[in-house]
């Protein structure tokens, strides 16, 4: 399918990009858990696809694209499972964030791209990337019309409220709406803050009513039943989930327990273990066999809050082999 971000059902739900974490077997994983029971891809075949959530892809350094790197091209790889999908970019030439576009589009057609303008990690922000864009504004431009010039799907680009003034994202929302942007997400706080404090969801809407494109809330929304509070305060036109979607791939469809009028889906202990070897099992088609160590880190998000967790954290954090994390796996109890 092709997006069009205003025509789009609202509320939209999306899957956040977060780097390291949203790869494709997690978004995957995401797709096939939100996918109805009675389809093959809920009991992991390879048929079909759903636009439920949407999902935006790590980003990838736009440099290293032009560059033909092979491991970041190796990122921006398909799996059909997972359209529509919108492969998120970050970088600060215009002309290098355009040709990155070009080539990844060429090979693989994402249904969407991402500008990141919003990340506040230093080794981000200090070569002028990430949200080091929203003091730039004419750079930003420059960048989203070169890009717009050189795709035929819609283009967003995420920010944060600002770099010290929460406010600045009202004026830099308007900056990016006359550029062309198709779809903004507003992370809910400032570079300055990075990920402490509360997401501002009010000052997000603020925003949002500035612009007449489709806005996505992004911040603190780790539960599923933040969801409808986070829509109704923000007046967005749908959310973007981040954290919250870290070892609980089931929060989109609980949202939709929520929309039925229900209460959330329980997951209980055996379908939790379901999925994490069924998400060690995409990670390692991605990655290879010898991949454990680099999927170790999903496993703290989803056994978090397990009470009796601790005595299983330590040989599960210390697996080399898919064998050895399966049998450690299938001692787990409640």
């Amino acid at each position: 399918m092709k997006l069009d971000w205003k025509s789009l059902p609202q509320p939209i739900i999306a899957l956040s990009p977060m780097a390291d974490m949203t790869d494709s077997a997690f978004c995957r994983v995401v797709k096939e858990v939100t996918a109805p029971s009675n389809s093959p891809m809920a009991r992991g075949g390879s048929e079909g696809t759903s636009d439920y959530p949407i999902v935006f892809r790590e980003m990838v350094s736009a440099e290293a694209v032009v560059r033909g790197n092979n491991k970041t091209l190796d990122m921006t790889e398909i799996h059909p499972e997972e359209r529509p999908l919108v492969q998120q970019i970050f970088g600060s030439d215009p002309a290098t964030m355009a040709e990155s576009a070009r080539i990844i589009a060429e090979q693989h057609q994402p249904e969407g791209f991402d500008v990141n303008m919003g990340c506040p990690v230093y080794k981000i922000v200090h070569n002028f990337n990430g949200a080091a864009l929203m003091r730039e504004p004419e750079l930003a431009t420059k960048i989203v019309k070169a890009m717009k010039a050189a795709i035929d799907v819609p283009l967003s680009v995420k920010i944060r409220l600002g770099w010290e003034d929460p406010t600045e994202c009202i004026t830099f929302a308007k900056v990016l709406e006359a550029a062309g942007v198709d779809l903004l997400t507003i992370h809910g706080r400032t570079k300055a803050q990075g990920y402490s404090g509360v997401a501002d969801w009010e000052m997000i809407r603020k925003a949002k009513e500035a612009v007449s494109i489709p806005v996505l809330a992004n911040g603190d929304v780790h539960r599923s039943e933040l969801m409808p509070k986070a829509l109704e305060v923000s007046k967005c036109a749908g959310l973007l989930i981040a954290r919250g979607a870290l070892g609980n791939p089931w929060i989109f469809k609980q949202f939709l327990d929520l929309k039925a009028g229900q209460e959330p889906s329980i997951v209980t202990l055996e379908e939790r273990l379901r999925v994490v070897n069924r998400h060690l099992a995409l990670h390692l088609e991605q990655y290879g066999p010898n991949s454990v160590n680099t999927f170790r880190k999903h496993l703290s998000w989803y056994f978090k809050g397990m009470p009796n967790f601790k005595q299983y954290k330590d040989p599960m954090m210390k697996a080399q082999t898919a064998s050895e994390l399966s049998d450690i796996l299938a001692t787990v109890t409640a």
